[in-house]
């Protein structure tokens, strides 16, 4: 069932409407997204303790190191927060999911309908560290 996870987060970042976001931290490889909860299906969803509602999203992180052979995922520290328009700071508490060779590092976010958000992902691995900043805008269907 764990595959089931994967294959949900592959499917979303292969989804035209969205581009592929990735920032390089040194020899780092940080893929990042977010996405409404209501995306995965509720096994997925109660397999790894993520609330299913239409006032939750998820934000994903994934840290791969280019300086190994076929880019592998490492563990880090992540940490960040996000920011409303109205200047409304919540802090994301990252957890990691490990399938097999995969590691993830998961954060929960509630929000209204069209609630904007800046989001700012500080990530440390060994010598490398960084921070990532994004936009995301979601909505209740």
């Amino acid at each position: 069932m764990k595959w089931l996870f994967s294959l949900a987060l592959l499917l979303l970042t292969a989804l035209p409407v969205q581009a592929e976001q990735v920032t390089k931290i040194g020899d780092l490889e940080v893929h990042y997204s977010s996405f409404p909860s209501t995306f995965l299906t509720p096994e997925i969803a109660n397999a790894y303790r993520i609330q299913r509602s239409r006032y939750s999203a998820v934000v994903n992180i994934t840290v791969l190191d280019t300086a190994q052979a076929g880019k592998p995922a490492v563990t880090a520290t992540v940490s960040g927060e996000a920011k409303n328009l109205l200047g409304t700071i919540r802090n994301l508490s990252f957890r990691e999911i490990r399938e097999g060779d995969a590691i993830y590092y998961i954060a929960e976010l509630s929000h209204a309908n069209e609630e904007s958000f800046t989001f700012t992902i500080d990530v440390f691995q060994g010598g490398n560290s960084g921070q990532i900043a994004f936009k995301q805008t979601f909505f209740v269907d």
